[in-house]
C-alpha cells in the first residue's frame, strides 16, 4: 500500500510539472534570474574575455537601462566595436581593414541586444506570441523544458530551461548572417549571483566548426556611463 502511495505521488509531481503552461515557465525564469533586481539597476558592465582556436580576445560590455548596449572586443591590438544607442546601432571592425562605423541592420541589432542583460527575451517573445514549448528532455543529465521561438525573418531559437532551478542551460539558434544561414550553439555554466542578480560566467559557442569560449570575470553596476559612449557617430 505504502509503495502505491509513493508512486501514485511520483506520478502527480510528474505530471504537474510536465503541465506547466509555456506563461509558467516564463514567469519562473524571471524569478530565478531575478530579472526585477535588474531592472532596478541603471547601469551593467561586465569585462572578460573570449577564447577561439588558442587566442584570447579581451571584452567589455557596458549596458544602460533599458536598451543601450556597448561591446568591446580586443583582437590583436584592435578594437572591434558594436553600439546601440537604443534606436540605430553601428560597428567598427578593424579585421575589415577600414575604421569607418558601418550602420548594423536589423537582425544584427536584435542579435547583439540577446546579450544585454537589461533584456527579457523570453518575456518579450511571450509577449509577442513568438514562443512555443516543444516538451521536455535531457541536456547533459539535466532535466530541461524545451522552447522554441520563431523569431524576426523566420529565424528560430530553441531555449533548453532547467526544470528545477530555471537556469538557461543551452540555446540553438537557427539564423541568418549577412544572409547567410548558420547554426550556433551555446551552453551557459558556471551561474553565479553577482551584485544581486544571477549571470552564466561561463558561455560556450560554438558555430561552423568553430567554438568561442566567453568567461566574464568582473561585473560592476550603476557606474557613470555617458549616453555618448553609445554612439560612434
Amino acid at each position: 500500500m505504502k509503495r502505491l502511495l509513493l508512486t501514485y505521488v511520483l506520478l502527480t509531481a510528474v505530471t504537474l510539472l510536465s503541465a506547466q503552461s509555456i506563461e509558467e515557465i516564463v514567469k519562473n525564469f524571471a524569478i530565478a534570474n531575478k530579472f526585477d533586481k535588474i531592472s532596478g539597476y541603471q547601469t551593467i558592465k561586465i569585462t572578460g574575455k573570449a577564447t577561439m582556436m588558442g587566442m584570447e580576445m579581451p571584452i567589455v560590455l557596458y549596458m544602460k537601462n533599458p536598451n543601450k548596449l556597448r561591446s568591446v572586443a580586443t583582437i590583436g591590438g584592435q578594437e572591434m566595436i558594436q553600439v546601440f544607442d537604443g534606436e540605430k546601432g553601428w560597428v567598427i571592425n578593424p579585421m575589415t581593414g577600414s575604421r569607418t562605423p558601418v550602420e548594423l541592420g536589423q537582425e544584427e541589432i536584435s542579435q547583439m541586444m540577446r546579450s544585454s542583460v537589461f533584456q527579457n527575451y523570453l518575456d518579450n517573445y511571450l509577449r509577442n506570441n513568438m514562443l512555443k514549448l516543444e516538451g521536455t528532455e535531457n541536456v547533459n543529465g539535466r532535466p530541461v523544458f524545451k522552447i522554441k521561438a520563431t523569431i524576426e525573418g523566420g529565424n528560430v531559437i530553441r531555449f533548453f530551461i532547467d526544470r528545477n532551478n530555471y537556469q538557461l542551460v543551452k540555446t540553438v539558434a537557427d539564423v541568418k548572417q549577412g544572409g547567410v544561414p548558420v547554426s550556433l550553439e551555446s551552453f551557459f555554466t558556471d551561474y553565479t549571483e553577482t551584485n544581486g542578480f544571477i549571470l552564466p560566467m561561463t558561455t560556450t559557442t560554438s558555430v561552423a566548426g568553430m567554438e568561442f569560449v566567453y568567461k566574464y570575470t568582473d561585473v560592476k553596476v550603476n557606474e557613470p556611463m555617458d549616453d555618448s559612449i553609445f554612439r560612434l557617430k
